[in-house]
């Protein structure tokens, strides 16, 4: 497209894309005189504009005599290719390729200065080898993109009142109308913003060091550091109190990075470093101020935060959808899952599909189905191209980037690890809730530290109370299950009313064998009455007492699910496995006493030892009886002899050993039968179950000693 043609096209539009002046109608020619350089660069930039192209200044000529400037060639910015520096690109990956915007052309303006002080034009090549931008994109151009001085006061004006660029932006166009007439970006208003920023706190930021400083004064163990290059401060500071640092140490499995303040418009770059402790409260591991948002800061930032908190590594970390962070992250944390905030793909979804929301009421609630309520990654991928066809947003730009990451924010691929969350829909109450109240869009610097303070001592006195609730007051149980009770005693109150939930909805729940697998692991399909178009699959090693389930919940939350718990109901295992129960979840999670040998009695031996073995003389029992109706009335003869048989001698070995089972504190306490839990005899196995009647032994498996097993209620 020639300069001609588009030139004529820009004039049958807008006006605004014509420069003022004398100059209005016309293009650079061979012998044009300007009053000096700066005035022959603007006017081929306001030609540039017109027409439809960006400017940049290419080579220049000085004089021998004194080095003044006397020639210069302004191009369009797509002149020449792309300089492909080996040194600087053989020995590294490059993380972020830039987009090709040189393609050769050759439209250029050379001028140069007259004896008289003139510049005159010594040469205008006016055809490109490239489409040219239409007048309503003009303004994308980097040469265009300029804030003007009222347009700037008024931005100033906005952001001094707690607006975000974004808001900002939506002023000036409604100020200018039309986004065209504002001459700028909304990256260039966030730019402008962030530099503003960076300006008032420069000032400001030796206070926060100045506090810092004395915090440690006070207390050594306080820990801050503050990033310098070059010998020249960077703005960015980390910090850590005693009581941070400590936290760590138990609740430090999975973290949080917060930062909403770039999403949230704070005037303050400030990002805590949060968890969840055993309450599920959002727990404080360290804060930042980030005047510097490169990845080389965050690495600095994530390495000095661990040094802070003894170089532990967490089993996962939360943080903002970004690139940068992502970067970072990965050096740092190579072993830690990095998960993308789901609230924040959210949010940022109604922000960048805002005309799909208002075209279609559905699109958001069909959304969330799709990204909360899938069940497997197969589900998920049907349900997400689906979603895109159904309302034409497959070639959408913002939803591909986030599908190529779903992997990091879509919680189905996320399950397999733990992140402290009770629920795959919920929202993380660390996630941007622990200054909640506090820290906001108009907290400076000034009032920063009163409230930082305000907002650490609330959150220890939740803490602390409770604290004193779990230790103070008792549950009320819904069922008279031994693990019901044995959960009340060792579970803070909170997340005790959740197992309780889990454990309550197993009576709704059915569990059936699919898969019996070897002779000791067992695959249970199991599901809601009357919802067998939805099963989960629990897959369980009687002897090890360990089950996983498809619904992963255990592994994403560190409590048992009520299909794991409903396969427990049906197996008689009546209390926990000490495995299944996070020290971090318990009322003794910052108990650093080791257990002594009469508490592991309680434990250990309890918990492990009487219930594994329990559970291996109902496994062997279960063969037992499989075996005995498989075969002829013979057989079944032989084994209900056999098993009178066993009674009596388990019944005398207990006598010997003055040993007798009971139920003690709403615990079923099985004794050891010894050594051996099966003794071989010509006519098949004996099971020994000590201090048990034939009767009794029938009552504990749950089923009469003439049929076949099939299902256990509690």
């Amino acid at each position: 497209m020639g300069a001609d043609s588009s030139a004529a096209a820009a004039a049958s539009g807008s006006e605004i894309y014509l420069p003022d002046g004398d100059l209005l109608d016309l293009e650079p020619y061979e012998g044009m005189e300007f009053e000096s350089e700066e005035a022959s660069k603007a006017f081929y930039n306001s030609y540039a504009r017109r027409v439809g192209f960006s400017t940049r200044v290419s080579s220049s000529r000085r004089s021998r005599r004194d080095g003044a400037i006397i020639q210069r060639q302004f191009v369009c910015a797509k002149e020449g290719f792309r300089n492909h520096n080996e040194k600087r690109t053989k020995d590294r990956e490059i993380k972020r390729p830039r987009m090709i915007t040189r393609v050769g052309c050759k439209a250029s303006l050379s001028v140069k200065m007259q004896d008289s002080g003139q510049w005159v034009v010594s040469g205008f090549v006016r055809e490109h080898n490239h489409e040219l931008v239409p007048p309503d994109q003009v303004h994308c151009l980097r040469s265009h993109r300029q804030i003007s001085g009222s347009a700037k006061t008024l931005i100033d004006t906005l952001q001094a009142a707690g607006m975000g660029p974004r808001r900002i932006m939506s002023a000036l166009i409604k100020e200018y109308g039309g986004i065209s007439k504002v001459g700028f970006t909304e990256v260039d208003c966030r730019n402008y913003m962030r530099n503003n920023r960076q300006r008032s706190m420069e000032g400001d930021i030796q206070l926060l060091i100045d506090y810092l400083r004395q915090k440690n004064s006070e207390n050594p163990n306080f820990f801050y550091a503050v990033q310098c290059e070059d010998d020249q401060f960077t703005g960015n500071v980390l910090w850590a109190d005693p009581k941070a640092r400590s936290d760590f140490a138990y609740f430090g499995d999975t973290v949080t990075f917060d930062t909403t303040y770039r999403s949230n418009r704070y005037r303050l770059p400030f990002a805590p470093i949060t968890g969840v402790n055993h309450h599920g409260q959002p727990v404080l591991f360290g804060c930042a101020f980030i005047m510097s948002e490169t990845e080389a800061s965050f690495v600095w930032l994530f390495n000095t935060w661990l040094t802070a908190v003894s170089g532990h590594h967490p089993v996962s970390i939360t943080t903002d959808h970004d690139v940068v962070l992502r970067s970072a992250v990965m050096q740092v944390f190579p072993e830690t899952r990095h998960r993308f905030c789901k609230w924040h793909i959210f949010k940022k979804c109604q922000e960048k599909l805002s005309h799909v929301f208002l075209k279609h009421p559905t699109f958001e609630v069909d959304f969330h189905k799709c990204v909360n309520l899938t069940e497997s990654v197969e589900e998920f991928e049907s349900c997400w191209f689906s979603l895109v066809d159904r309302y034409e947003l497959r070639d959408h730009d913002w939803l591909q980037a986030i599908y190529s990451d779903r992997k990091q924010w879509v919680p189905v691929y996320l399950r397999d690890t733990f992140f402290a969350e009770m629920s795959i829909t919920q929202r993380s109450d660390s996630m941007n809730s622990y200054f909640d109240g506090y820290i906001n869009a108009s907290t400076n610097l000034q009032h920063f530290f009163k409230l930082y303070e305000k907002a650490l001592e609330s959150r220890n006195e939740k803490e602390v109370r409770a604290d004193y609730d779990t230790m103070n007051t008792s549950p009320a149980l819904k069922t008279p299950s031994p693990m019901e009770k044995q959960a009340s005693e060792l579970y803070t109150r909170k997340l005790f009313s959740r197992f309780q939930e889990e454990l309550f909805e197993t009576l709704t729940f059915m569990a059936s064998k699919v898969d019996d697998g070897d002779e000791d692991r067992i695959t249970y399909q199991v599901s809601k009455f009357g919802e067998d178009n939805k099963p989960y699959y629990v897959k369980f090693n009687v002897l090890k007492m360990r089950a996983a389930c498809s619904c992963q919940m255990f592994e994403f939350s560190g409590l048992l699910c009520r299909h794991i718990l409903a396969v427990f109901r049906v197996t008689n295992v009546l209390t926990l496995p000490s495995h299944y129960i996070l020290r971090r979840w318990t009322r003794n999670a910052r108990s650093s006493v080791v257990i002594e040998e009469s508490s592991a009695d309680v434990y250990t031996n309890y918990l492990e030892s009487q219930t594994v073995r329990y559970n291996t003389l109902r496994h062997e029992a279960f063969r037992f009886v499989d075996e005995a109706m498989k075969s002829s009335a013979d057989s079944y003869d032989v084994a209900l002899t056999a098993l009178k048989e066993a009674a009596k001698e388990v019944l005398n070995a207990a006598k010997n050993d003055g040993r007798s089972s009971a139920f003690s504190n709403g615990r079923n306490k099985v004794a050891s039968a010894g050594d051996k839990g099966t003794e071989k005899f010509s006519s098949g196995t004996r099971v020994r179950i000590s201090g048990q009647t034939l009767s009794e032994v029938s009552t504990i498996l749950r089923f009469p000693v003439t049929s076949s097993f099939t299902m256990h209620q509690l």
